[in-house]
């Protein structure tokens, strides 16, 4: 297969999206004989039939299924280049795609919704997953990553505040169980701790507190706080989580060791263009507030 059959593959892909060579040619504006041609033309070139074909449509084969797994990633990548293509225009408008961890969400999202304010035509995606999402793929436009400084050579990487973490319990558990005076008294209290301790402040708890205290353990933060505020145990929250709520009693307060660096990352082609340094400069802005939590 070589790229002057992509027509081709792109029809395949639209015949199994939609299941109908009529759905496929309205989408990519053939005629429907068209469609038919280039799926005939391919299942020959191929030595295998991609559909099986009945009353109601096509439905994909396992060789079908095969050659659209491509086909959907090649569409994806196309649409990434896409993105990161439109994003070197100068004008804040189309799509602004960030990248962070869910949990910093609520410091985020009001950024995002007053930097939309802003600029009414722009279309945010707030992309939040445990993987890191590759800008040089033209995955998003501007990344906020918590720890240790990324590392990749074609980003452009700047610090933008620390996260201050503390030790939090329930009232609900404060009744049942008491506050410890300090780390001598964890034995005799219950914890809540990351399945895999990889920040400071969870390798801590895992030194000073004794593993049969150590009762829950999760992978995910937002587990972990849901835990903390259902009363099974005192663990770690960030600060701004914590500040307002009324039923969270602070056990411990932050230690610099438990602070977590954020920093802003950007690919070095995008890094000067309009939209990136508009939203840089209002994300910086919007960020010196964050340290009096």
């Amino acid at each position: 297969m070589t790229f002057e059959n992509w027509d081709e593959i792109r029809t395949a892909f639209q015949v199994a999206r939609l299941g109908t060579v009529s759905g496929a040619a309205e989408v990519l504006g053939v005629h429907h004989a068209t469609v038919i041609r280039h799926i005939d033309a391919l299942e020959r070139r191929l030595g295998a039939k991609l559909f099986q074909r009945h009353a109601r449509g096509y439905t994909p084969t396992e060789a079908g299924r095969d050659l659209l797994l491509v086909a959907q990633t090649t569409e994806e990548q196309f649409s990434q280049l896409s993105s990161r293509i439109k994003g070197q225009g100068e004008s804040v408008s189309g799509e602004l795609v960030i990248t962070s961890l869910a949990s910093l969400s609520m410091l985020l999202t009001p950024v995002l919704a007053a930097f939309q304010d802003r600029y009414p035509g722009l279309v945010v995606r707030f992309l939040t997953d445990m993987r890191v999402f590759r800008l040089d793929y033209g995955e998003a436009h501007v990344a906020i990553r918590a720890g240790a400084a990324p590392e990749e050579p074609d980003n452009v990487v700047q610090p933008l505040v620390h996260i201050h973490n503390a030790l939090y319990a329930s009232r609900s558990y404060v009744d049942r169980y008491g506050l410890p005076e300090g780390p001598q008294d964890f034995a005799a209290h219950r914890f809540i701790g990351a399945d895999t301790p990889r920040a400071p402040f969870h390798r801590w708890l895992r030194d000073h507190v004794p593993a049969e205290s150590m009762i829950y353990r999760a992978s995910e933060m937002s587990v972990l706080e849901d835990a903390v505020r259902h009363g099974i145990g005192i663990g770690f929250l960030p600060s701004f989580h914590a500040v307002a709520d009324q039923d969270l009693v602070e056990v411990m307060a932050p230690l610099p060791e438990w602070s977590t660096p954020l920093w802003l990352v950007t690919h070095v082609d995008l890094h000067r263009t309009l939209k990136v340094q508009s939203f840089l400069q209002h994300l910086k802005e919007a960020a010196k507030g964050w340290d009096e939590f």
